[in-house]
């Protein structure tokens, strides 16, 4: 099912302590059909409230949402054909996981034994068809997560919504339930929109990403190639682990200064900027344009970090990602040559990044593609 939103935008808004926040502000995207796309930002940038919207359980203040062709802007969740998982599961504690999932379908009025027959075949595809007489208290929080999922799918749903579905589990689960969502979605092929803080999880698994900001949208796109092509500083900062490293720079006669060291030419035009650096995009090397001050390093099996100081950073401390077995010279100061495909200029009161060149389809797409 191909979801559209047209110029969707969400105001909450408290008359008696006269404050209006924009929660959602003229996003317009087209998610193609049967695609997992990511919605990803920080706590109050819009994602969840974008979900409540394609569920119906919030109304926008203006704007379109439409499924197909089909106009649900005004639909009531129930006449949708959504499946929807919530990240504390919403299980009924009384029931087994039999009931629990067959729940939906029996409001549906469907018949109990083929409601039975589609909750063992949705329980079958989640991978908990032994525990359809346990109690919820009775699973772990992975399986509870699944139980949900089985509940959300079991009604045939043409677009399914999971809001944080992996922030209650441990880090070994998130990764291991992670995969069976990717899984489950491409075994039915139903559109899915995932709403997650955590840029490492949605990276992982989705077709594309739209990342948002104060209800703005900031880019859209395949993961990969937002993190390889971030559009601001905000889409920079956000992506990666560990996160960008970002100094203080300015550009003068055609090259780019940290401090007084010229890290490379460039095309633009004299100004002050943010330089960022993915941890990536350093290669130790003596005779490099870039010195800094080591601290000590991290050894992380097949990488070894780099943690130095520079006095243009803007974060206390300057990460480099390099190969175990490169030799770093045991002194205080390390040089650095840099890859240029790792550097990253953006406008030090904009935040836009700047570009040598014009790249065609370079802003934040509005309709995600998927190669």
């Amino acid at each position: 099912m191909k979801i559209t939103l047209e110029h969707l935008t969400k105001v909450f808004e408290n008359k008696k302590a006269g404050r209006r926040v924009v929660a959602v502000n003229d996003l317009n995207v087209v998610i193609p059909s049967g695609k997992l796309i990511g919605l990803l930002g920080p706590s109050g940038c819009g994602k969840s409230t974008t979900l409540f919207m394609l569920s119906g359980l919030d109304t926008p203040t203006s704007g379109k949402i439409l499924f197909g062709e089909d106009d649900v802007t005004d639909l009531a969740p129930e006449k949708r054909g959504i499946g929807l998982v919530f990240q504390n599961y919403a299980l009924y504690p009384h029931m087994t996981v039999e009931q629990n999932i067959m729940f939906p379908l029996l409001n549906m009025r469907v018949k109990k034994e083929e409601a039975r027959t589609r909750a063992a075949e949705a329980a079958k595809m989640v991978q908990i068809e032994d525990l359809l007489l346990r109690k919820p208290s009775e699973l772990s929080g992975g399986q509870q997560q699944r139980v949900a999922i089985a509940r959300a799918l079991v009604k045939f749903p043409s677009v399914l919504l999971l809001d944080e579905p992996l922030s209650n589990l441990d880090a070994r689960l998130r990764l291991q339930t992670r995969e069976e969502i990717r899984r489950i979605q491409k075994e039915t092929g139903i559109t899915t929109v995932f709403v997650t803080h955590d840029q490492e999880e949605a990276m992982s698994i989705c077709d594309s990403m739209l990342v948002m900001k104060l209800g703005v949208l900031q880019q859209a796109g395949v993961p990969q190639n937002i993190y390889d092509d971030p559009a601001n500083l905000f889409v920079a900062n956000f992506l990666g682990t560990p996160p960008i490293n970002i100094f203080l720079g300015e550009i003068k006669n055609h090259k780019v200064y940290i401090g007084d060291e010229a890290i490379q030419d460039t095309t633009l035009d004299d100004q002050e900027v943010y330089v960022g650096i993915r941890p990536e995009g350093f290669i130790v090397d003596e005779k490099g344009p870039l010195t800094l001050l080591m601290d000590h390093i991290d050894v992380m099996g097949r990488d070894k970090s780099i943690v130095s100081e520079h006095p243009a950073s803007t974060k206390p401390s300057v990460r480099s990602i390099i190969d175990a077995d490169v030799a770093v010279p045991a002194t205080k100061t390390v040089k650095f040559s840099l890859k240029a495909n790792k550097v990253f200029l953006f406008n030090r009161e904009t935040e836009v990044r700047l570009r040598e060149v014009k790249v065609e389809g370079s802003k934040a797409n509005t309709e995600v593609e998927v190669a």
